[in-house]
């Protein structure tokens, strides 16, 4: 017998049929249902079926219906497209653009996918500010070619990054775009892309004239939610309803029937040009206040001629400043960032809520120094903002400007109370 052979195995008295995997160790098949179990002791097996390949999906390209409106897909990489790596029992991704359309045959009932475009295909922790230039400008050219809305295939891990970033990039959007992507690969029968990408299509036809995540809103299957781009955060590793709104509530939850249930405002579908904007300063340092942090970082960045520090500060915006040993406070190092020109803003790592410089004395040290504090702006969301602030400007009152300025939901004078 050879892996990809379809096998019965008798066990205990029980018999179980299903392909035959490669494995290190024991004997592991996967059943019907899409899920693989595996027998570490002695079993009697017999091959009742030929061999099949392993890990491939066919490539399939959904009928043209004219009839129905059309969009457009840009495909990355990331869990919804990727496979079993039966050789090693890990997941690669190295899906095939179009094998997406494999797991979802319903997408030819609801769109007519005018073009799949696939500038790289990488997991979404090896995304850099390149890659989200290449994806806003994919996403520009096909709006502006015809398309009725873009779905970006993404991976999870650094989903929401991008999603602030095509956020700030796109100027004068008027069409949806949707990022979606997947907690489970295709091959477990717990995969999620499938319902996400029916969900994000519905979503690419509607009246939201915003970047969104479409990911589901519960562990079943029963509807998905479309979040802002801005307003977005993975809050767990593994759940397929990894996704919530922090400090907003859902634009809406879409079915996969299609029904939308609107909860929040948002921006209309419109009329015009999109513009993809992508000017980013490389230059632009992350970094977590916590207890003993050792200010020669700040020092560091400042040597090495970074433009901007997103700090993400403690509660209301704080950082260490009357500490016991003076070389633990941020004062001077902060003072030094900003008297040499650095851009430093603070976003609370409390994730809900805001940030506030006049509570607190020390807050009110950072802020007269030029510290920025951003109100209830996310840090990731912050820290993407800043590197497209300052792909436009040097100058620490036009940058103020621009980082307190609301282009795309990010910041808000108050927060929605159903946020939390």
């Amino acid at each position: 017998m050879k892996p990809g052979d379809i096998v019965r195995i008798t066990h205990d008295g029980k018999m179980y049929e299903g392909t035959l995997l490669p494995s290190l160790k024991g004997t592991v098949i996967k059943l019907a249902n899409g899920y693989n179990m595996g027998f570490t002791s002695e079993v009697s097996v017999e091959v009742v079926g030929e061999e099949k390949r392993l890990e491939k999906f066919p490539e399939i390209r959904l009928e043209d219906n004219p009839a129905l409106p059309q969009i457009s897909m840009i495909a990355t990489g990331g869990t919804i497209a990727s496979r079993i790596d039966y050789r090693t029992g890990g997941v690669h991704m190295l899906m095939e653009p179009r094998e997406l359309l494999y797991s979802t045959p319903e997408l030819s009932r609801i769109t007519h996918i005018k073009n799949i475009l696939s500038p790289f295909r990488i997991g979404s922790e090896s995304m850099s500010f390149s890659c989200y230039k290449k994806i806003a400008e994919l996403a520009a050219r096909e709006l502006n070619g015809g398309s009725e809305g873009v779905i970006v295939t993404h991976g999870t891990d650094t989903l929401h990054y991008t999603s602030a970033a095509l956020s700030f990039m796109l100027r004068n959007l008027a069409k949806p775009v949707c990022l979606v992507g997947a907690q489970r690969s295709p091959d477990r029968g717990s995969f999620d892309g499938s319902i996400n990408l029916i969900c994000s299509a519905h979503t690419a036809l509607s009246d939201i004239g915003e970047v969104t995540i479409v990911m589901h809103a519960q562990s079943d299957d029963s509807c998905c939610n479309v979040l802002r781009g801005t307003k977005a955060r993975k809050m767990h590793s593994t759940r397929r309803d990894a996704f919530r709104a922090i400090n907003d509530v859902p634009i809406a939850s879409v079915y996969p029937s299609g029904l939308i249930d609107y909860k929040s405002a948002y921006r209309k579908r419109g009329e015009g040009e999109t513009l993809a904007d992508t000017a980013m300063e490389e230059k632009v340092a992350f970094i977590k206040a916590y207890p003993n942090a050792q200010t020669e970082i700040i020092d560091f960045l400042i040597d090495r001629k970074y433009k901007g520090i997103l700090v993400e500060a403690s509660a209301l915006g704080h950082v260490p400043t009357d500490t016991v040993e003076e070389t633990l406070s941020w004062v001077t190092p902060v003072r030094r960032a900003c008297e040499e020109g650095v851009i430093v803003a603070f976003a609370t790592q409390c994730l809900n809520g805001r940030v506030n410089p006049f509570v607190y004395s020390n807050a009110r040290i950072m802020h007269d120094m030029g510290v920025i504090y951003l109100g209830d702006m996310l840090p990731e969301c912050g820290y993407i903002k800043l590197a497209w602030v300052l792909g436009h400007t040097n100058e620490h009152e036009e940058a103020r400007k621009m980082m307190l300025t609301n282009y795309a939901g990010e910041i808000r004078g108050r927060s929605d109370f159903r946020g939390f």
